[in-house]
């Protein structure tokens, strides 16, 4: 059939990173840094420590994603020219 031409292999692919915990502590910990300007400063010291183990758990993370991207990748579509825009006459 005419219309029945499907490419087997994706045209572009994309990479998402996996779910992660650290955005949550790292908020939370800033939250109890936050609160213990009102609040006792044993609350400041506590999340300070576990915004800077979320941090560290974060830019871990990303590494490791960055990581599992492929070095290259086979481009599938036409380089198109670099045409500068031509804006239409009037009369």
């Amino acid at each position: 059939m005419a219309g029945d031409n499907h490419d087997t292999d994706p045209a572009e692919l994309i990479y998402v990173p996996e779910p992660s915990w650290a955005p949550l502590m790292l908020a939370a910990g800033l939250a109890a840094v936050l609160a213990s300007f009102f609040t006792w400063w044993p609350y400041g010291v506590a999340g300070a420590i576990v915004a800077l183990f979320a941090i560290r758990a974060w830019i871990a993370d990303s590494r490791q994603d960055y990581g599992r991207l492929p070095r290259h990748q086979r481009v599938t579509s036409a380089v198109l020219p670099a045409i500068p825009y031509k804006k239409p006459d009037r009369p």
